[in-house]
């Protein structure tokens, strides 16, 4: 396999991985080819914890460090396959070209709009990548601010903040599906919280949160309204959410809306145009390495440009402003953000979308021909199914799961040869599970609904035309 050189001239396509196609096999988002090669070999037994320590240099006893790499990449790397329960699209062939940039420190520290005294800084990427998504989000380049963030929880935060700051004695408003990091953030900024319940198939209940609106009717309302939830992928109506607002009685300046779309901000743009700030919104945000992809955890934040002088400070010690929750931040993902935008464009994340759509569907239906309960909302490409039994399984397919409910995410990089040995591994497994028919899988009408469930009790005939 050969040693793992850092030296300033190292090639990343020289070195292959075992079970690793060169980055030149992927072509135009088709990841066919390289899952076949994985397939073959790849296993099925999840990773173990490497019990690593730090030793000090010139010691003998024990594997090089370039070894405990090659082999950790070579796990990670067979284990793509089976990586369908979390929203990371981890397919991408941009890391060969970037890998040069490893070898600088990029800060982004501060404003991105404003420069600082180093060089060392990727703001003009990241200037980029805002442009790119406020014209997707419908605000004038002249209007909005935002920065690259760490993720969609800070993402989250910033966005919360903002509106705290405008309403300083507003009550923030969250479906009982959202994002955990709603919460942290009422946690975080001691603010009064209202819990909203959702629907079962995870969209926020109206008449609820006009229940509460009314009942808080003296306090200005911080709604964050989930463009795509965690669990279900269920989307929150906007537009009646401001319908809910206007006939609660609330103006424009007694409310702010923060929208989460972590996963779905790139989803849904390209189906239906409701994210907006041509609508009375605040804030949206995302998470760049879901269905984008990226190697490091990244997202994108944006606020209208009159909000945010109420965070800004200036800071003498960067000679910058700064209105970020992070401070320092990683200057290599504006990069790859740019970069991947830049390669697909439009065209190729709509092909990416309508791909991932039909795949979803197309699992869906495998699950209910084959008897088992499944779930799939409208706009989403997450499908939730009956929980499997045996913890070996869910952790060899790394799924995610909650009380009887497990979910697949079908992100752009899973095809349908994958889905295919996801479901063949299932049934074999529960034929062990319910002793070939002779025990009953659990009911999960309660989590998807009667109509979704297959269960003794609920069981119906699924027609897929």
């Amino acid at each position: 396999m050969g040693s793992l050189s850092f030296e300033k001239d190292f090639e990343p396509s020289a070195v292959t991985p075992r079970g690793l196609a060169p980055p030149g096999l992927i072509a135009n988002g088709d990841f066919g080819e390289i899952k076949r090669l994985k397939l073959a070999s790849a296993p099925t037994t999840p990773r173990k914890n490497l019990n690593l320590s730090v030793t000090e240099p010139g010691k003998k006893d024990g594997p090089s460090l370039d070894c405990i790499l090659m082999n950790y990449i070579d796990t990670l790397t067979q284990r793509i396959n089976y990586h369908i329960g979390y929203p990371v699209n981890i397919c991408y062939e941009h890391y060969a070209s970037l890998a040069p940039l490893l070898q600088f420190h990029l800060n982004n520290c501060g404003d991105p709009f404003l420069q600082n005294t180093v060089d060392f800084h990727s703001k003009d990427f990241e200037v980029a990548v805002l442009n790119w998504f406020a014209d997707l989000w419908e605000i004038e380049r002249d209007q909005y601010w935002g920065y690259v963030t760490n993720g969609g929880t800070e993402g989250n935060l910033h966005g919360i903040l903002v509106g705290r700051e405008l309403l300083p004695t507003g009550i923030l408003y969250a479906s009982r599906d959202s994002h955990y990091s709603v919460s942290k953030a009422a946690m975080m900024y001691r603010m009064d919280f209202e819990i909203i319940n959702a629907s079962i198939n995870g969209e926020m209940d109206y008449s609820d949160l006009k229940a509460k609106l009314l009942q808080n009717k003296g306090k200005p309302a911080i709604i964050n309204v989930t463009i795509g939830t965690t669990f279900k992928g269920a989307v929150d109506d906007l537009d009646v959410i401001l319908k809910t607002l206007e006939d609660c009685g609330y103006t424009h300046d007694q409310f702010y809306i923060h929208c989460d779309a972590a996963l779905n901000g790139l989803i849904i743009p390209f189906i239906k145009n409701m994210i907006s700030f041509k609508k009375p919104i605040g804030s949206v945000t995302i998470s760049g390495h879901k269905f984008l992809g990226c190697p490091m955890p990244c997202g994108i934040q944006i606020t209208r440009k009159s909000y945010i002088n109420n965070l800004s400070r200036r800071v003498e010690y960067i000679a910058s402003v700064d209105a970020t929750i992070s401070g320092s931040r990683n200057g290599l993902a504006p990069i790859f953000l740019w970069y991947s935008l830049s390669a697909k464009g439009q065209i190729g994340l709509q092909k990416d979308v309508k791909r991932c759509l039909d795949n979803a569907k197309y699992l869906k239906d495998r699950l209910q021909q084959a008897g088992i309960s499944a779930m799939l909302n409208e706009l989403s490409i997450i499908v939730v199914l009956e929980r499997p039994r045996d913890h070996e399984f869910v952790r060899r397919w790394q799924l995610s799961c909650v009380r009887d409910m497990a979910h697949v995410i079908v992100m752009p990089g899973i095809t349908r040869e994958t889905l295919d040995t996801f479901i063949n591994d299932l049934l074999q497994q529960r034929r062990k599970w319910y002793q070939d028919g002779r025990v009953s899988p659990p009911c999960v009408a309660i989590d998807i609904g009667a109509q979704n469930c297959t269960c003794s009790y609920h069981k119906i005939d699924f027609i897929i035309p």
